[in-house]
């Protein structure tokens, strides 16, 4: 992917730090919050989906409290965010209605993307969120995630967003112009990197840690970032928040800020985590009409052709799809459990509600979620 490519894009994350959104620690700025939505609006015009990840609410919630300085117990920073998650949600709302569009607060720990079933549900639950055209506000779920579930930091959160959602571009906004050779703040002859892989390894030397206190990572997380993005073969972009229509310009293709290239593109990406990395737990063996389907259309998996189902698994697990001869069509994610799968193969989702008291989702491995072998 280059920069040209970038106005092709259908899917972006957008993050933005914590001493972007309120000043340094002085509050929420409404002015810049105001145009960096301005801006996801308008990407939204050109059929963009935009999911965003945002800091903040623990530095909204130190100055709703009075704190000067960043809480140091668990407890007290939960409570700073409890506070400070009403004026982060409220101001993002408000500004996306102006542009005819609906916000959705999503907050997210890290269990909720470890466990399969857990991950499926987020996954689900966010592109629906993006069919409807609702932009997601994510944020860490700070008020209940103890030190072994958390992220560590946005940055974090936002790579492993873009993986959830197979997002083709990170658009990580920062109070720095970028990734640069040294620390500029120490070394005045320090120059930006426009461009670099993500397996560079000059990277390691030139990440350095947060100074200002309020977030809870620097450079070096958001080059970790990058690296997690790139899993799902998403690119990312790290740039000054404070540019003039920066969200903008990156999409436009303009060089801002450093491009990270990722080291494969998204399909060969994602192949080879569903294919490879992940242990099979089930087998499903179509019929031959879900196999021309699945082969020739690459159309989700329905339950109507299905003919028996085998092994030990439950939502989220991978599952292997075979042909009446035994031969491998397909892997991907599944929906139901096992004893769910068993009772409705071979059954149209209209009936799922009779025969299992719910109706959850209708197919039985949605198409994002498969790949052909």
């Amino acid at each position: 992917m280059n920069r040209s490519d970038f106005a092709r894009v259908k899917r972006v994350v957008v993050k933005i730090g914590s001493s972007l959104l309120t000043k340094g620690g002085q509050g929420l700025d409404q002015a810049a919050i105001a145009d960096w939505v301005r801006q996801m609006a308008g990407l939204r015009k050109k059929s963009i989906e935009v999911v965003l990840v945002s800091s903040g609410s623990v530095a909204e919630g130190m100055c709703r409290l009075g704190l000067k300085v960043r809480p140091k117990t668990l407890h007290e920073l939960q409570a700073a965010a409890a506070v400070g998650q009403m004026g982060l949600v409220r101001v993002f709302d408000d500004n996306f209605q102006r542009h005819g569009l609906h916000a959705a607060q999503v907050l997210l720990t890290h269990d909720d993307l470890s466990d399969r079933q857990r991950y499926l549900n987020a996954r689900s639950t966010l592109l629906t969120l993006l069919k409807f055209g609702i932009v997601p506000v994510i944020n860490e779920n700070d008020t209940v995630a103890t030190e072994e579930i958390r992220f560590g930091d946005n940055d974090t959160l936002a790579a492993l967003v873009a993986n959830l959602v197979e997002a083709e571009l990170l658009i990580i906004l920062t109070d720095q112009k970028g990734l640069f050779t040294a620390d500029p703040g120490l070394y005045p002859e320090a120059t930006l990197i426009s461009e670099i892989g993500v397996n560079d390894a000059r990277l390691e030397k030139m990440a350095g840690e947060s100074r200002s206190g309020l977030g809870r990572g620097g450079m070096y997380t958001k080059v970790r970032a990058a690296r997690l993005a790139s899993r799902s073969g998403a690119a990312t972009v790290i740039a000054a928040g404070v540019v003039e229509d920066v969200i903008t310009a990156v999409i436009a293709g303009k060089e801002l800020g450093t491009f990270f290239l990722p080291d494969m593109e998204p399909l060969v990406a994602r192949k080879r985590w569903l294919a490879g990395q992940l242990q099979v737990k089930g087998r499903l063996v179509l019929d031959a009409g879900a196999v021309r389907v699945l082969k020739r259309d690459g159309k989700s998996l329905l339950a109507v052709g299905v003919k028996s189902v085998a092994g030990r698994f439950e939502r989220g697990e991978l599952v292997s799809c075979v042909d009446e001869e035994g031969l491998e069509i397909a892997r991907g994610l599944i929906n139901y459990g096992k004893k769910e799968a068993q009772l409705i193969a071979g059954k149209s989702s209209l009936e799922f509600e009779r025969i299992l008291g719910y109706a959850d989702d209708a197919e039985l491995i949605h198409r994002d979620n498969m790949v052909l072998i």
